[in-house]
């Protein structure tokens, strides 16, 4: 039944008609906040390439943790730096790591707050790789070990999530038998299982000064042409015992985050990257675009999309406003 008995503007009459009808809604729920930890002591230092970003030292890092949590955000997605690099990432899994230390302190702190981890090796090997170099290639298999030992330093340290994020075949298997043997059955692991090899993460390897030294990562992360593949790189990870799997960028793979909804019965989640992130800021401090409203509507479009939870550097902005 159409035009006139049929009139779909009588739902958008006002501000308390629409929120009452509205399909898809933000909420500080669905939010994770990334967090960078350095070495040293009192350090809150400015990221130069993402507004409104810092490093912190551990022991300035809970301030922060509190801040997130008072805001209703649940959980925070840890990423470090080393004080030092080789070339098998040897203080990526050091017991007293600045990642370890980072999540005692937030722990202590903020006990409630969810902290999850990355795990990845290119911040913190000589050649910005997130896996061992052999012959100039990316050596899957030696890496699978290493980056187990990694998420194991983190669970011990209090970790309450791994977030695998190197793209390395059969890393979730690895980590979830290692975690498993440990006595650490209960810690989930969210993959980044459709991370593809985008242009859109420049500002964050300024931040986690992260790299390739030489080529790039097109050997193991994927190719943005590429969505079948997405779906089945996420059902492996299932399989090998991932509880939650991730896109990665966000906002240009809306199409794989809806896929995945709809084929996948566990949690989707969906990173909206330091590029897409800065492209936002940039044009907002050129005053082009209304920051907050760009920044609600693009968080809006990945839940739209299917994702059930939205890791974000927006996210104590948004958890703000949606708390006002």
């Amino acid at each position: 039944m159409g035009f006139p008995t049929t009139r779909q503007r009588r739902l958008r009459v006002n501000a308390p008609m629409r929120r009452l009808v509205c399909q898809t809604k933000l909420s500080a729920d669905n939010f994770v906040y990334p967090l960078f930890t350095c070495p040293g002591t009192n350090t809150k230092k400015p990221i130069s390439s993402m507004t409104g970003c810092f490093h912190f030292s551990p022991d300035k890092i809970a301030e922060e943790a509190i801040e997130v949590a008072s805001l209703g955000i649940p959980a925070i997605l840890l990423f470090g730096l080393p004080e030092q690099k080789d070339a098998v990432g040897s203080q990526a899994y050091s017991e007293d790591s600045t990642v370890c230390q980072a999540i005692r302190q937030i722990k202590k702190a903020v006990p409630d707050l969810l902290v999850i981890t990355d795990v990845c090796l290119c911040a913190y090997t000589d050649h910005g790789h997130c896996g061992l170099i052999k012959e100039g290639k990316v050596d899957n298999d030696p890496t699978l070990e290493l980056l187990a030992k990694m998420a194991l330093t983190h669970a011990k340290a209090g970790a309450d999530m791994i977030a695998p994020s190197d793209m390395m075949d059969g890393r979730v298997g690895k980590i979830r038998s290692t975690l498993d043997a440990a006595g650490f059955s209960d810690i989930p692991i969210m993959s980044y299982a459709a991370k593809y090899a985008s242009a859109y993460y420049g500002p964050f390897r300024e931040a986690a000064h992260s790299t390739p030294q030489q080529g790039d990562r097109k050997s193991y992360q994927m190719d943005p042409g590429n969505s079948r593949e997405a779906i089945r790189e996420m059902k492996l990870d299932i399989e090998e015992g991932a509880d939650i799997v991730m896109v990665k960028p966000a906002l240009l793979y809306l199409d794989v985050i809806c896929r995945a909804s709809q084929t996948f019965d566990v949690p989707i989640a969906a990173y909206h990257v330091s590029g897409q992130y800065m492209m936002i800021q940039a044009a907002a401090e050129k005053g082009l675009i209304d920051r907050d409203a760009v920044m609600l509507e693009t968080l809006t479009s990945i839940k739209r999309a299917g994702a059930d939870i939205v890791i974000t550097y927006f996210a104590k902005a948004a958890a703000s406003l949606l708390k006002a």
